[in-house]
């Protein structure tokens, strides 16, 4: 397990270019950079502030990943802690660890509850006092903690694909369920790790994604090395989208343009 990653300088519009030609993304990838100090947040280009209104994180990565806006949040601005604490701008405290509120509500019991707010991944508290999420090409944020890509399974796994282009190693996840946030950009920003998701319910009703798509956060780095391996999975034949062969047909002419070495 690696550490939580440190800002990364990258140049994100080549990257997002990059990542909308190869695998024709419907929505463009998201920079979250975290910020020790809440004044060095504000000295980001076009910042946009919540001013008195109350938002999920969901919806603040939904605002710069569907309506291309550059926000910035203290804890303050979230709703409660369910969203603070994943982003390790509250802490885990024993009420937030009882999660006494999804009782009956999403879970059967107390102890189940308590079960899920255990099994949460948080960034951990007292390192950040702000949050900002920019879309990658935009370059505002100059060195971004994580990029969050949203795809549909087909675009996803040829993106995990590419990530394992070289330096193979088996990715693995786990799913919370409810606040899936903290198996995407909670996991990443605690433990440096690409990390999959299946958008929850609160990300699809208040952070407006599609029913198709699955949510990957990882940190710049991994990304680069994902696009350079989607580059070349492209140039041996593996490009999105994915031409159904056909359930009935002879299987071998493709299988050995796939399989067996040969680029098309």
């Amino acid at each position: 397990m690696h550490e939580a990653p440190a800002p990364t300088a990258i140049d994100g519009a080549a990257l997002a270019d990059a990542l909308l030609r190869l695998l024709r993304l419907k929505t463009p990838p998201v920079a979250m950079q975290m910020f020790a100090h809440a004044d060095d947040m504000q000295a980001i280009e076009r910042l946009r502030r919540p001013q008195g209104m109350v938002h999920t994180a969901d919806q603040i990565v939904g605002q710069a990943a569907r309506l291309g806006f550059t926000v910035g949040i203290t804890a303050d601005d979230l709703v409660g802690p369910q969203c603070s604490a994943v982003l390790g701008l509250s802490p885990r405290s024993e009420e937030w660890l009882r999660g006494e509120p999804m009782a009956g509500v999403w879970f059967a019991t107390q102890e189940d509850s308590a079960a899920h707010q255990q099994a949460m991944t948080c960034a951990p508290y007292g390192r950040w006092q702000a949050m900002a999420a920019s879309p990658l090409a935009s370059g505002r944020l100059p060195a971004p903690n994580i990029v969050l890509v949203y795809a549909n399974p087909a675009q996803m796994i040829l993106l995990i694909n590419g990530l394992q282009w070289s330096g193979y190693r088996k990715l693995e996840w786990g799913a919370v369920g409810e606040s899936a946030c903290a198996d995407s950009w909670g996991r990443a920003l605690a433990t440096g790790e690409p990390s999959l998701s299946i958008p929850c319910f609160p990300e699809r009703r208040y952070g407006g994604v599609a029913d198709d798509e699955l949510l990957l956060a990882l940190s710049p780095a991994d990304l680069a090395k994902a696009v350079a391996g989607v580059e070349q999975l492209a140039r041996n034949g593996m490009r999105y989208p994915i031409p159904p062969y056909g359930v009935q047909m002879d299987v071998r002419a493709g299988m050995a343009r796939s399989y067996g070495g040969k680029k098309v």
